[in-house]
């Protein structure tokens, strides 16, 4: 398989992946984003309790539509996010490995815990970086509760969302919480993606270059 073969594939595999969770993910942000937004006196379960309540007032479709608020902004920042990060991690992987092999003739194909670790650290903080903009229009949809009139808190779209957020804030609106974003993705892609590589290895997977380890 060429190397640009199999960045497509890892750009699929992971973008249907992400997909896939956000199916059990989006429902979890909500509940907790407006918990943490200090909506309900920060109770997670009244937060829920609210939500589920819409069921017996505006039946089962607005609940759940209630439950996904923000679910396609999330699979936008999901997507681009992931692609980012383990594309840039398979090739900071390889281009280092091919480095190390050409330098100092270690095994074709070999990638350290630590090496992963570093990598997906750096690949996290990119990708966490450049999508911080999705996350804060997330963040802010999905804090929008809906009310229980009928004039219910209207669905806003994304186009309103950053309006109103460039209109209130300028771009550094589309920034905010970008440190503590970056540091803990990459905190937790180093830990994530060292731990996976070692899993790798202890299961005898192949390396990059398709050898066994």
């Amino acid at each position: 398989m060429s190397p640009a073969h199999k960045t497509y594939v890892h750009m699929l595999a992971s973008s249907l992946g992400e997909i896939a969770a956000c199916a059990i993910r989006v429902p979890t942000e909500v509940v907790k984003q407006r918990a943490q937004a200090g909506l309900f006196g920060g109770s997670t379960l009244l937060a829920l309790r609210d939500i589920l309540s819409l069921r017996r007032s505006h039946g089962l479709y607005t609940m759940t539509m209630e439950l996904y608020r923000g679910g396609g902004i999330t699979i936008l920042r999901e997507i681009p996010f992931t692609i980012i990060q383990f594309s840039l991690w398979e090739y900071l992987k390889s281009a280092y490995s091919r480095r190390q092999t050409e330098l100092t003739g270690r095994e074709k194909g070999l990638t350290t815990t630590a090496e992963s670790a570093i990598f997906g650290s750096v690949s996290g903080a990119i990708a966490a970086g450049l999508t911080t903009p999705l996350d804060v229009l997330k963040t802010r949809i999905m804090i929008t509760r809906r009310t229980s009139g009928d004039g219910a808190a209207e669905r806003q779209g994304v186009v309103t969302v950053a309006r109103q957020i460039q209109r209130q804030d300028g771009l550094r609106g589309f920034f905010r919480g970008f440190i503590p974003r970056v540091g803990w993705i990459s905190t937790g892609g180093a830990i994530f993606l060292g731990s996976y590589q070692w899993a790798m290895h202890q299961l005898g997977a192949p390396r990059d270059d398709g050898t066994a380890v």
